[in-house]
């Protein structure tokens, strides 16, 4: 039987997402994907490539509806998060007619968490999948654990918009099993310290080299004039699985492909590219020179932002809409101490800077994950369409402001149609912060904003400019059989390998051993049916 209460309320819909054609890293992400971070999830405008059919209905009436028990399985970024019972959850279980009760999984354990979960079948009625390619979710999608949901979205005012081609990049053989969450393609880039570049007398980078001395510059001339040696260049973070990390967008400068690579008409996995390997010996220059934090194997991304804010590091190279997040928490810091210039922007961004393969760019997938519907908490179809009904309200303007901003009034005030936070930062993170993680975001983000400052409207032509410049991973619609089953194995050969190389742990010598484990652990089985799928698609 359904699982409903006693409760009336109203129903919403929203909006649709179109992005850019060119499939990114699968992470994304994406992380995918481009960062994931729970302050830098809001998405950038985009067209729909088909509008919603006038005959397509916003979903059945709730108005006699009971109430719909919904459990969410959600990432969170803060030590602090919004409670069942928090004002503006409550709000949204009237606006949706639902009771809500979020199950919040700290960011930097989330897809150990979630394989967990899987494993033990006790699921949530949505649960947010990082990576639709995770070989975890694959199985599962494969044992007929998750409700193939690609049919139902016609029925729904705003789902019925899913662009295309997103859908095609978080598809399993080419259906859908769950609803994106709608993210910019050109989204990755570098945020840096504006008034720390300008200190040390150097004009925003344009090569690697220029990159380079700007990070050594931020270590050894004193950029914060404190007359202390205690900055450094960039802070780095411990990324796990299918997050994008700083790396996995500086590699691509140095001519490394994303993720495959086609080498004489033959895909050719990342690592096994002499780019690649320029790349690593680069990062390793930056650990062994102290340019990057010496902990970064295990920081967690919870606190990535901190020591730019709090004037320790100069760079963090990750979505370029992070630059505003920063130079906000800047502006709140300084005017904490009386120190702040509300006219001066202290953070900057820019796409990358040019390697002798020109600039290249991490595009996203165009989504961030997706929020599945488990069959074994969702059982009839009858409550797979109210949980798709509830997804789809979560497009309203109305609900995509309040998930975001939370309460006029008491979470932010409206300044000339635009949101102005509280400057109370415990009071949003225990009841709005962590919210917007169940936002889809289709078509795109139609809620309330934040005053668009000059560097926002900066960052939103820049991710635009950013799309001309991805480069594109070959290999992303394919679901691989052989990844499913070892690729988590095959990830940790490469990923441990690369970061006990960076620190010194390993010599290049050693380095192409465990390479050569990969290939003898699975990875020329990978390779092999990778190029027969490839293979298979261009004969199309």
């Amino acid at each position: 039987m359904s699982k409903l209460k006693v409760k009336w309320s109203l129903l919403g819909a929203a909006g649709a997402l179109a992005l850019a054609s060119i499939a990114g890293c699968g992470g994304n992400n994406g992380n995918g994907s481009a960062s994931p971070s729970a302050e830098s999830s809001a998405p950038a405008s985009g067209t729909s490539s088909s509008s919603a059919s006038a005959s397509a209905s916003a979903a059945p009436s709730a108005s006699n509806q009971e109430p719909l028990d919904l459990s969410i399985m959600l990432p969170i970024f803060k030590t602090n998060y919004p409670k069942d019972d928090g004002p503006v959850t409550t709000e949204i279980e009237k606006k949706t007619n639902t009771n809500i009760h979020l199950q919040w999984v700290p960011n930097a354990s989330y897809e150990d968490k979630f394989n967990i979960t899987l494993a033990s079948g006790k699921l949530p009625d949505i649960i947010y999948v990082p990576s639709v390619k995770v070989p975890s979710f694959v199985n599962a999608v494969k044992s007929g654990a998750f409700w193939e949901v690609g049919s139902y979205l016609k029925d729904y005012k705003y789902l019925s918009q899913s662009n295309e081609v997103i859908l095609n990049n978080s598809s399993i053989d080419g259906k859908t099993y769950g609803i994106y969450r709608g993210r910019a393609l050109g989204r990755n880039g570098i945020n840096y310290r504006k008034d720390w570049l300008e200190a040390v007398g150097l004009q925003p980078p344009k090569t690697i080299d220029d990159f380079y001395n700007m990070l050594k510059a931020f270590k050894e001339q004193d950029p914060d004039k404190d007359g202390k040696d205690d900055t450094y260049g960039m802070v780095l973070v411990k990324w796990t699985g299918s997050w994008a990390s700083g790396f996995d967008i500086m590699k691509l400068w140095f001519g490394a492909p994303n993720k495959w690579g086609v080498v004489d008409g033959k895909l050719v996995p990342e690592h096994q590219t002499p780019e690649y390997l320029e790349a690593l010996k680069f990062m390793k220059k930056l650990y062994d020179e102290k340019l990057i934090n010496q902990d970064f194997a295990v920081f967690d991304s919870a606190k990535w932002n901190d020591p730019v804010v709090n004037g320790e590091a100069g760079v963090i190279v990750d979505v370029t809409d992070n630059a505003a997040r920063l130079d906000d928490k800047i502006h709140q810091a300084l005017a904490q101490e009386g120190k702040d210039d509300p006219s001066v922007h202290y953070v900057d961004n820019m796409i990358g800077v040019t390697g002798d393969h020109g600039l290249r760019a991490l595009p996203t997938s165009g989504f961030a994950g997706v929020l599945a519907i488990p069959k074994s908490s969702v059982k009839t179809e009858d409550e797979l369409k109210r949980v798709l009904q509830f997804l789809d309200q979560m497009n309203e303007p109305e609900l995509q402001s309040l998930a975001g901003f939370g309460i006029e009034g008491k979470h932010y005030t409206l300044e000339d149609g635009a949101a102005v936070p509280s400057k109370d930062t415990a009071l949003l993170e225990s009841e709005v912060e962590g919210l917007n993680q169940m936002l889809p975001f289709i078509p795109e983000d139609q809620g309330i904003k934040v005053k668009q400052t000059p560097l926002r409207l900066q960052t939103a032509k820049l991710q635009k400019e950013a799309e001309q410049y991805v480069v594109a991973n070959p290999a992303e619609p394919f679901i691989s059989t052989v990844y499913s089953q070892k690729g988590q194995q095959l990830d940790n050969i490469i990923n441990d390998a690369r970061i006990k190389f960076i620190v010194g742990q390993i010599d290049e010598a050693e380095l192409l051993e465990a390479f050569e484990t990969w290939k003898k652990t699975g990875g020329d089985d990978l390779v092999k049916e990778m190029n027969d799928l490839y293979a298979a698609s261009q004969s199309k």
